[in-house]
């Protein structure tokens, strides 16, 4: 039996192996690299051990460390999470040689499945459908560019030992090929050391599904159901659902019989995860087989009940399977979202810093059953670094019914408050609104198709964007009766609006402020402006309390949930995807008032600055070019993927600031000029 287990990741998936270690009796240890020291995960094992400087490959992804702290915490077993050395067969086999379980796959299995070159060959031979393409790796952009063209475009150019959406480009023309060849060559060698492409066929109106794997070391295999992960930005999921509300039970039955027809062909063991494209006509085809945990794991566990990590520990104990795929049955719907460090109005760059506030949403059970649960690596104080994957937590939901999953994952959106570094939540609230997700209409381009144009929270307007102005008012006066000690609070009451309106002057307690208080308000979002009579708020209840960052009311018997936060005069509210700025004033202030004021902004359009910090990898302009705008200018390498800068308007180059292999701060200039 195992009794201590190192932990060879960080972050959320490091907190996940241990909760499940700790209900199972089993001690924990956790490594941590300099930018980690004192991490969450590092916080809640039972020890931890330093294994190098901030960089993956200083740290993460050093056996020779790893093997390090294993003798000096005596620890029996190595759970690798996903990422880093989770599908290294190298690292399996330096366990393996020093009598350390490794909860994984076997060896074969790994290498195999780790490349998608002889992956795919396999499959073919196992009797699974494979996607049309060449079967080995491109000798470079012109052999690419042929094969390409006898294949038919689109196709995609994908890295062989590629994962997570890098070293992988779509080419829709010919035109697209050569250059998109060496993008994804590039990014694979920076990401995996190994820039093999190949080239297979695109597929239409994707959608993309998988099938959750276990098995175990006496040849018994199950198939826990499908996840679908359609919705995806740059090839990285974004939301992940379980079931699928597209594929027939005949589809999925036939999906997890290949899974583990393709399984047995390499004697899999523990936890894996066949990825399959789907077309309209539920036509599939293998992607790839990912031999470990997958990120999206907890939408499984919630509609079937089995702990996947629990699992994986019982298998590599040597122990049975303890149930049969005639046990495996599917239990409501599950929706999973990835809250990354992200700025989705800036073009959903990279956000890093200290994480300031933290405030999960609450996972108390619904009188239907629905609940919340949140897998995090991050709590106040803890820090979003350059170094690594720019999640912050997954948002888990569960429900009896699609619908009921949907909608308790909006209300967990919009209680969750994060500060300090930028969040997709927004983005996120405004995907669950879509009518598309809500039918189950989803594709591989569900982002691109329905936010060609990107995402603005300033100017999307969320179900409930006509109530923020009028919450604004509320939550002003509210703040105002707090600030003058009116006697009927603690509980604003529709009584208390209507007392404030039917007096000339407050209730004022004995040596409080006598201010009057005017029968409305004026409520200004940029050039707008609306007038809100006291007596329109008696239709609106809530607990809020000035400070708070949370608030719940009901307006007219319909409940919302609006994010506060308070930025000098004005009063930020997000809700539903929209981030709003009110100002809240006086009949006599907004007299003399034409505008919200506006804070006067320096000219940036003469520069090219860096959005996100980062290493400078091209500079592909010189000295007195004339650029368009459009124009491709530089390309900055930041949390392992590479970022394309462009021209925002025509100009001419007259200094280039920024040197190949600088890092950069964000907002250094990179580009000048005239």
């Amino acid at each position: 039996m195992i009794k201590k287990i190192l932990i060879a990741n960080r972050g959320e998936i490091a907190c996940r192996v241990i909760r499940t270690a700790k209900r199972l009796g089993i001690a924990t240890v956790a490594v941590y690299s300099d930018a980690d020291a004192q991490a969450l995960h590092v916080r809640q094992a039972d020890e931890a051990v330093h294994i190098g400087g901030n960089a993956s490959a200083d740290s993460y992804l050093r056996i020779d460390n790893i093997l390090d702290a294993i003798k000096q915490t005596g620890a029996d077993a190595v759970h690798p999470g996903f990422g880093f050395l989770s599908e290294n067969s190298k690292f399996a086999q330096a366990l393996d040689d020093a009598g350390i379980v490794f909860i994984g796959p076997g060896i074969r299995a790994m290498e195999v499945m780790g490349d998608k070159i002889e992956s795919k060959k396999l499959a073919d031979s196992a009797g699974v459908n494979t996607v049309p393409g060449h079967p080995d790796a491109m000798e470079n952009a012109d052999e690419a560019y042929e094969v390409a063209k006898k294949i038919g475009c689109p196709v995609m150019l994908k890295a062989s030992a590629g994962g997570g959406g890098k070293g992988m480009r779509v080419a829709a023309s010919l035109e697209d090929v050569k250059d998109g060849f060496i993008a994804a060559q590039n990014e694979a060698r920076n990401a995996f050391g190994d820039d093999r492409v190949f080239v297979e066929k695109f597929i239409e109106q994707p959608r993309h599904i998988e099938i959750q794997l276990i098995a175990d070391t006496h040849g018994n295999s199950v198939y826990l159901g499908e996840r679908e992960c359609s919705i995806q930005r740059r090839h990285q999921k974004v939301i992940e659902e379980a079931p699928s509300s597209f594929i027939s039970e005949a589809t999925r039955k036939a999906m997890g019989e290949q899974a583990v027809a393709l399984g047995a062909a390499v004697d899999y063991k523990s936890a894996g995860t066949v990825e399959f494209i789907v077309d309209a006509q539920e036509n599939f085809y293998f992607l790839e087989m990912n031999t470990r945990l997958q990120v999206e794991h907890p939408v499984t566990e919630c509609i079937t009940g089995y702990d996947l990590v629990e699992l994986m520990i019982r298998v590599a104990e040597g122990q049975k399977l303890p149930m049969q795929q005639s046990d495996v049955s599917i239990n409501g719907w599950s929706f999973e979202a990835r809250v990354y460090a992200e700025d989705a109005d800036r073009g959903f760059l990279p956000s890093t810093g200290r994480v300031t506030h933290y405030s999960p949403p609450t996972t108390l059970v619904n009188d239907n059953g629905a609940y919340t649960r949140v897998d995090t690596g991050i709590d106040a104080g803890g820090e979003i670094s350059m170094f690594y994957d720019p999640m912050i937590a997954k948002l888990v939901t569960w429900a009896p019914t699609r619908e009921e999953a949907i909608e308790h994952m909006q209300t967990a959106i919009d209680a969750y408050r994060i500060r300090g570094v930028q969040s997709n939540l927004p983005f996120l609230s405004a995907l669950f609104a879509h009518p598309a997700l809500k039918a189950g209409d989803l594709t591989t381009r569900f982002i691109e198709d329905h936010f060609p144009d990107g995402f603005n929270s300033a100017e999307y307007e969320g179900e409930a964007f006509e109530a923020l102005p009028l919450v604004a008012a509320w939550i002003e006066w509210r703040s105002r009766l707090r600030d003058r000690n009116v006697a009927d609070v603690p509980a604003v009451t529709t009584s208390s609006v209507m007392a404030a309106v039917g007096h000339s002057q407050a209730q004022i307690r004995e040596g409080a402020d006598t201010d009057t208080i005017e029968e409305s308000l004026f409520v200004f979002e940029g050039d707008n402006q609306l007038e809100i009579e006291l007596n329109v708020l008696v239709g609106m209840e809530s607990d809020w309390e000035p400070g708070e960052w949370l608030f719940r009311g009901n307006l007219d018997g319909v409940d919302i949930t609006v994010g506060v936060e308070r930025i000098g005069n004005w009063w930020r509210l997000s809700q539903g995807g929209s981030v709003r700025d009110f100002l809240v004033v006086d009949p006599h202030v907004a007299a003399v008032m034409h505008h919200m004021p506006v804070k006067e902004s320096q000219d940036l359009s003469k520069y090219l600055l860096s959005p996100m910090p980062g290493l400078l990898m091209k500079v592909l302009v010189n000295e007195g070019d004339k650029v368009t705008a459009g124009q491709d200018l530089a390309v900055i390498e930041a949390m392992k993927m590479e970022n394309t800068l462009t021209a925002s308007v025509d100009g001419t180059v007259s200094k280039v600031a920024a040197s190949v292999g600088d890092s950069l701060a964000v907002d250094a200039v990179i580009i000048e000029f005239e």
